[in-house]
């Protein structure tokens, strides 16, 4: 990398790449990322892809059967299953089942009042059972900051759930029931360091509510969806865009997750990241990639080298110390 940071402000993602001589390109595929649909419980503020109570997007068992093949075709030894609220899908444990019969790692992504959703009483078990590592939200330790985001008594009963959880061995000791939470800012701001704030995290909510988790997780909010809607109401979309550009790090480029995964769409449709995937910039030759319409097979072969397409919502990932559905990039 030869580029600084200031030489590549005010500059498009795209120059960025092309100043420091680099072109993004996938050169594995460790982990799929499965959005099983934008039905949720809940209308976060920050949401990008504006799941909610009223959608009725969700994917079909058909399109998980033909998301299973491509799993096994790519060889990744990681499903990460996010939503809207996953667990919303009537599909969703046996899905869970599928994926985890041939001992792939699991990992859902749960905003943990679903889990008190009618029906759903056993669902915490069922995870335990099969070792499924689960990412949950909870932007911050505050109920202030977090009803703010999420909506009234979501702190309560994420807290609710949280102890559910820990009940069953999560968050705990054992290496195979993972519990992480994800930090969201509250507002147009780059998140604080992830590793200080986890260390808050865990004194606050261990000491004031007995809640333990093994890490945490700081995600930048992208600039697109019901998030960049909010911050045009406000008028503050130029200005947090800029932001971004100002911070972007070209280090953090080499760590990117869309080097590394594919995500695929409610609908069957193949992106580089689930912000592509909110964006609509599906994967193709000329032509989307999509699961029934272009066999597994066909389409696992022209998933590796393959460029990746950027835009302006990249400088999300690239800004500061970096972020994607893992966390932070530099650490």
């Amino acid at each position: 990398m030869n580029g600084s940071v200031q030489q590549l402000r005010h500059l498009s993602f795209e120059e960025c790449l092309q100043r420091d001589g680099v072109c993004l390109r996938r050169d594995a595929i460790h982990t799929v990322q499965i959005n099983l649909g934008r039905l949720c419980n809940q209308s976060c503020q920050h949401c990008h892809i504006n799941a909610g109570p009223q959608r009725t997007e969700i994917m079909s068992r058909e399109t998980m059967m033909l998301a299973i093949e491509l799993v096994q075709l790519t060889g990744a030894h990681t499903v990460d299953i996010t939503g809207g609220a996953p667990e919303m899908n009537p599909n969703f444990r046996w899905f869970v089942q599928q994926m985890n019969s041939d001992r792939r790692h699991v990992i859902v992504r749960s905003n943990l009042t679903v889990l008190l959703e009618e029906g759903n009483e056993d669902l915490p078990e069922f995870l335990a059972r099969r070792q499924v590592e689960i990412i949950a939200s909870l932007p911050c330790y505050t109920e202030e900051n977090v009803d703010k985001q999420r909506g009234a008594s979501t702190f309560t009963r994420s807290l609710q759930a949280l102890r559910t959880l820990n009940a069953l061995g999560y968050g705990k000791n054992d290496p195979a029931l993972s519990l992480s939470l994800v930090y969201n800012p509250d507002g147009p701001a780059l998140p604080p360091a992830q590793e200080q704030l986890e260390i808050d995290y865990k004194r606050i909510l261990g000491e004031q509510y007995g809640i333990a988790f093994n890490r945490l997780l700081t995600i930048t909010n992208s600039p697109i969806g019901r998030f960049a809607s909010g911050l045009k109401k406000n008028n503050e979309y130029a200005g947090y865009c800029m932001l971004l550009e100002k911070a972007f790090n070209p280090a953090t480029l080499q760590n990117v997750m869309c080097k590394e995964q594919i995500s695929i769409s409610w609908g069957g449709f193949l992106y580089d990241c689930d912000f592509n995937q909110a964006l609509g910039y599906a994967l193709g030759n000329g032509r989307p990639f999509r699961l029934g319409e272009l066999s597994a097979r066909e389409i696992a072969a022209n998933l590796l080298d393959h460029e990746i397409k950027v835009g302006p919502h990249c400088f999300a990932c690239t800004a500061g110390a970096g972020s994607s559905c893992q966390g932070t990039l530099q650490r």
